[in-house]
């Protein structure tokens, strides 16, 4: 039999685990575009202050898809440092953030900054009540001359994959299926 303190050392383990899995599925369902990844980790009376827009989960991925698709060709969200305060069914934490956004036309945005969240378990699961966006910092990035190759999708090993904003991206088929080696032909 467990003891108490071992269970609720372990009740917090998964619940942080939830937490940060949570703000991994947000993020990847802003760069893949996959809406309801991004909608799954809302509850429906939360608010979102994404700094130049206020609003609730759904008006919050409006928002963000037409940025996306008028603005940026691609799209990278990185998590690093979380802190989280759980506390019962509410969790306070604060997350890095480090985006980068290809745009259509450069120069490209490089933002650091922090996600301040209220999360709530309700019925069992974990979802965010309530985020605050703190951009610290933006950065210009210019076009890098690699990027005529990405963009042609052919190298000297064959074809590129394909990187897409939807669930077609290679990220969504299972098992992951890699390019072949190019055979290479003998000079006669």
């Amino acid at each position: 039999m467990m003891d108490a303190d071992l269970e609720r050392k372990l009740r917090e383990l998964v619940d942080r685990q939830e937490i940060f899995q949570l703000l991994l599925r947000y993020a990847r369902g802003l760069d893949r575009m996959d809406r309801d990844l991004i909608r799954s980790c809302y509850w429906d009376d939360a608010i979102d202050d994404h700094h130049g827009f206020i609003g609730d989960p759904d008006q919050f991925i409006d928002w963000a898809f037409d940025y996306n698709l008028t603005v940026s060709e691609v799209q990278h969200h990185g998590l690093s440092n979380h802190y989280c305060e759980i506390n019962g069914d509410d969790a306070s934490s604060e997350t890095y953030y480090t985006f980068i956004g290809g745009n259509i036309e450069p120069p490209h945005l490089l933002s650091i900054g922090r996600y301040i969240d209220h999360f709530q378990r309700r019925d069992g699961v974990w979802k965010m009540a309530n985020r605050v966006t703190v951009i610290e910092k933006n950065y210009e990035l210019p076009e890098h001359a690699a990027d005529a190759m990405i963009r042609a999708g052919d190298t000297s090993s064959g074809p590129l994959l394909p990187a897409t904003r939807d669930r077609d991206d290679l990220s969504y088929h299972r098992p992951v299926m890699p390019r072949r080696p190019v055979a290479a032909t003998a000079e006669s």
